[in-house]
């Protein structure tokens, strides 16, 4: 089975509180060479066999309009997965 992983970040011009939130946290854990966080989503799409450029394409189209909001969100990668 292939898989194929979608990353889906909001828009740059767009306030983001749970990134904001985690960027608050890091220094407080020690982690003080982070200067922001942005908080998105990935999808990891499952599909039989190998992975084609028709599989690929189809994970596009769903990343456009079922998997993001193009109003506030932007799909930053559609990729096939590497092996675990």
């Amino acid at each position: 089975m292939g898989r194929i992983i979608v990353e889906v970040m909001p828009k740059p011009e767009l306030l983001d509180p749970q990134g904001k939130a985690v960027a608050g946290a890091l220094p407080r854990l020690g982690f003080d060479q982070f200067t922001a966080v942005r908080q998105g989503k990935l999808f990891e799409l499952t599909v039989a066999g190998d992975v084609t450029e028709a599989d690929l394409d189809a994970a596009g189209q769903a990343a456009g309009t079922l998997l993001s909001n193009p109003i506030i969100e932007d799909v930053i990668r559609v990729v096939e997965a590497e092996q675990r």
